[in-house]
């Protein structure tokens, strides 16, 4: 209680979770696919989108630690949470949370109208999966899915472009294989204990947590790679397709040998092969949408072109 009175405002800081920001990138998806990326005023609508998911999404997630305050004090992680250790009040947590909620639904609404839309359903999906869905099994991983899934729509409709069907397929299955990953890193680390901090993990086991992550990144690279072939900017994106996959087996080997993934932007911010994957990947990308200047790549999507249904 005395770390509350002298650093209030570290606390509350935390109750932020910054570090989850990350997740909210799949906000400029849209932007860069459209090949806007460069366009300064949609750059600016597809940023300011992205700071009022991110403070959406900390709204709800001391929502969240408020809902789960009870179980996080049997967590040897979470209890450190300033509402679970009962440093910074539930009253106030509550209070905190409906500022930052009512605030970027505001921003959102101001920025377009359907943009605040979105940010609604993002906001009401995860109310309910802090109140009912994540105790259900399977509905909780793909409730997150969804989450993801919305962040994406909301980048289009924050630049106001039309988003393809495969790349929110690509998003659902690659938001599927993080929060499986997370799952089984809850799993290990609770073991015996690990129903009492989540309900649902009562109804998973290594066993067929391990089967729905094989489907889920098998699902991410197929999806990924039919979006590639089809895609109406650039087949040449083909050629990104071994760094997603790399960067699909590093996270695999970080979870199953490391025994990690309990917090997916851990490993993005610290994990160096991983970065660089992501950044080769990033880089390629630009490259090809926008300059078109990686050698081989016309011989390479030539060849594609010739086969069927290509």
């Amino acid at each position: 209680m005395s770390r509350a009175r002298g650093e209030p405002g570290v606390d509350y800081w935390k109750l932020l979770r910054p570090k989850q920001w990350v997740k909210n990138v799949f906000i400029f998806a849209p932007l860069i696919y459209s090949r806007n990326f460069f366009n300064p005023s949609l750059l600016g609508l597809a940023f300011a989108a992205f700071i009022f998911f991110s403070l959406l999404s900390s709204g709800v997630y001391v929502f969240n630690d408020i809902c789960d305050r009870e179980r996080d004090r049997s967590h040897p992680l979470k209890c450190r949470r300033p509402v679970a250790s009962g440093r910074v009040s539930v009253r106030v947590a509550f209070a905190y949370a409906a500022f930052l909620c009512l605030l970027s639904l505001l921003g959102s609404f101001v920025i377009r109208p359907a943009l605040g839309m979105v940010a609604f359903c993002y906001f009401f999906l995860v109310v309910f999966y802090s109140l009912y869905l994540k105790k259900q099994v399977i509905i909780d991983v793909m409730s997150i899915a969804a989450g993801f899934i919305l962040r994406v729509v909301a980048g289009a409709v924050a630049v106001d472009v039309e988003v393809s069907p495969w790349l929110l397929i690509c998003t659902g299955f690659l938001a599927l294989f993080l929060a499986l990953g997370k799952r089984r890193h809850e799993l290990h680390l609770l073991e015996v204990t690990a129903s009492e901090h989540r309900p649902s993990l009562e109804n998973y086991s290594f066993a067929f947590i391990d089967q729905m992550v094989a489907v889920a990144a098998s699902g991410t690279i197929l999806s990924y790679s039919l979006y590639t072939f089809l895609a109406p900017t650039s087949q040449g994106l083909m050629v990104t397709i071994p760094f997603v996959v790399y960067a699909l087996l590093r996270y695999l080997h970080i979870v199953y040998h490391q025994n990690l993934g309990g917090e997916p932007e851990e490993i993005l911010l610290h994990d160096r092969p991983f970065q660089v994957a992501v950044v080769l990947w990033l880089v390629t990308s630009l490259l090809v949408l926008y300059f078109g200047s990686i050698p081989g790549v016309p011989v390479f999507a030539a060849i594609f072109s010739f086969c069927p249904g290509a």
